[in-house]
């Protein structure tokens, strides 16, 4: 199942405290895309958060594996875990074309 991720601040945190975990961090994210679990990672342009994209079984997967990174163990952020199925309106574009 495809997951969306999208980070969020814990309220209160300050810029600093991030710098020493932030190596880890990267470590860890690369390790879990090298198991197949987070497919694509991205940070917002509008701001220093991340959105991800993963691979899990269901949601409470993707908890699982976003509670292995550093950031979210230090309770300096969190994420919006966002499960996503694949779009089936395009199915409506060729309604008419079966009654033929």
């Amino acid at each position: 199942m495809k997951i969306l991720a999208m980070e969020k601040e814990i309220e209160g945190t300050k810029p600093e405290q991030f710098a020493p975990h932030l190596k880890a961090e990267a470590a860890q994210l690369w390790k879990l895309v090298q198991d197949g679990s987070i497919r694509e990672t991205y940070f917002r342009t509008d701001r220093m958060e991340a959105v991800l994209m993963l691979e899990c079984a269901d949601p409470v997967e993707a908890q699982r594996v976003l509670q292995s990174l550093p950031l979210v163990k230090e309770g300096l952020i969190c994420f919006d875990v966002i499960p996503l199925k694949p779009y089936t309106g395009f199915a409506r574009l060729f309604e008419n074309e079966a009654q033929k």
